[in-house]
């Protein structure tokens, strides 16, 4: 059960962080009048789907991100050329609601005919020669294209993602990131409400984790036992005395004085090194008091934490950019496993892990790598300089490169990854 509570607390990590994301594309897209046509969490074969108003909400196999496909980002639009056989269903308002392209004898209620003229994004016509009689008929902005089971919504001129401004769009694109940033300072300050703020002053010392086959577990210490003494001289609250004392007893005989509830015990501890480092240790790590956070303090910490993390984020890609190595890289299954292990510890843990994470993955979406959100808002710096957009063609190009670049570094970290953790 604990292996199932740590695998479901670990998928839902990813689902929360990915889903608030794609959330802000989708939620100031719909703002600024785009048809947001797919809302996904993952990639590749559909999961489960279903449909809310014009929207499709997809779950897919593999959990290594998700989109918001806006109506005019990519070519998706089935053509229908001059001369070409359809059919059309009209609703209440005399407007076509359904257009066919298939299966035509089947279809009932329908209005068949040669299409002379069609206008889906502009005008919304469409012109039917029907048994040599012509009529133009207004189309519906939300008329349907069927063709076998696949049903795909028009897109209006005004409703598709070119069509908006500069700063509509840039906002849509945006808001992804900062909802990561949001998300990040929410967890953060969720997890001070857990944890506490560390007393400045404290009055003990109070044994947390106690690591195994080390003195202190050999000779009884528990976990919340309190340190009174150590070789006669008092502790107090000063851990760094603990700590100085130990390390200058490697190999020799220690008396303590420790506190179990109400009761006083001694006990003798002769401490030793660990492998690779000097002085004495006997393996227990305190568990430092701490006291409720305050409102105001759960906001400025919070904030600080958010601050703290990036500058560590932005030393971690300067160090990879001027020492490339492919083992300082972690992929999905690399942070699965690592998140994995975190969410062992508790709650508490992860959710702090969540919030560097999600920190991280507003920072990384922010950079200027072809097929991420910082690059497409590039673009659209550079076509708020020059008063015109860049062309599309070339943009979907640059963006389809990086996006593929992007997915052969991904297999490359995958592959590694997956041999770390076949080693061990």
């Amino acid at each position: 059960m604990e292996m199932v509570r740590v695998v479901f607390l670990t998928v839902l990590m990813f689902f929360v962080l990915v889903t608030v994301h794609e959330w802000g594309h989708f939620y100031f897209a719909k703002r600024a009048g785009i048809l947001v046509r797919e809302f996904a969490i993952g990639f590749g074969p559909k999961l489960f789907s279903y449909k809310r108003g014009e929207t499709q909400f997809t779950l897919r196999l593999l959990p290594f991100g998700g989109y918001a496909r806006m109506a005019g980002e990519d070519p998706e639009m089935i053509e229908i050329g001059p001369g070409q056989t359809i059919a059309v269903r009209l609703g209440q308002d005399n407007k076509v609601k359904n257009i066919y392209l298939d299966s035509l004898d089947t279809r009932r209620n329908v209005i068949r005919g040669e299409a002379q003229f069609t206008d889906l994004e502009n005008g919304l016509k469409i012109r039917l020669d029907v048994d040599g009689e012509v009529t133009t008929y207004d189309v519906h902005p939300q008329a349907m294209l069927i063709k076998g089971s696949q049903q795909t919504q028009i897109a209006p001129k005004d409703r598709q993602f070119g069509s908006k401004t500069v700063g509509q769009r840039a906002i849509a694109i945006l808001a992804g990131p900062v909802m990561n940033f949001i998300l990040a300072f929410v967890l953060f300050a969720l997890h001070l409400q857990m944890a506490g703020i560390q007393v400045e002053n404290p009055t003990y010392v109070k044994i947390g984790d106690i690591s195994e086959g080390m003195p202190a577990q050999e000779a009884g210490l528990q976990k919340g036992d309190i340190v009174v003494s150590v070789n006669g001289e008092k502790i107090g609250g000063d851990y760094q005395k603990m700590i100085s004392l130990t390390s200058a007893s490697k190999g020799k005989e220690m008396n303590w004085t420790l506190q179990r509830g109400s009761e006083t015990y001694n006990v003798v501890l002769i401490p030793r090194s660990m492998e690779g480092e000097e002085g004495g240790k006997i393996g227990i790590t305190p568990e430092l008091p701490t006291r409720k956070a305050g409102v105001g303090e759960t906001i400025t910490k919070s904030g600080t934490a958010m601050v703290d993390t990036t500058k560590l984020i932005f030393i971690g890609f300067k160090q990879l950019i001027n020492k490339f190595n492919m083992d300082d890289i972690s992929g999905p299954v690399g942070t699965f496993q690592m998140t994995g292990q975190i969410a062992q510890q508790g709650i508490q843990y992860l959710t702090y892990w969540a919030a560097i994470l999600s920190l991280y993955l507003g920072i990384f979406n922010l950079l200027p790598i072809p097929a991420l959100d910082g690059s497409r808002l590039v673009f659209l710096g550079v076509e708020a300089l020059r008063g015109k957009p860049v062309d599309p063609g070339r943009e979907g190009m640059v963006h389809f490169v990086g996006f593929a670049l992007l997915f052969l570094v991904m297999i490359a970290v995958t592959y590694n990854d997956i041999l770390r953790l076949i080693s061990g």
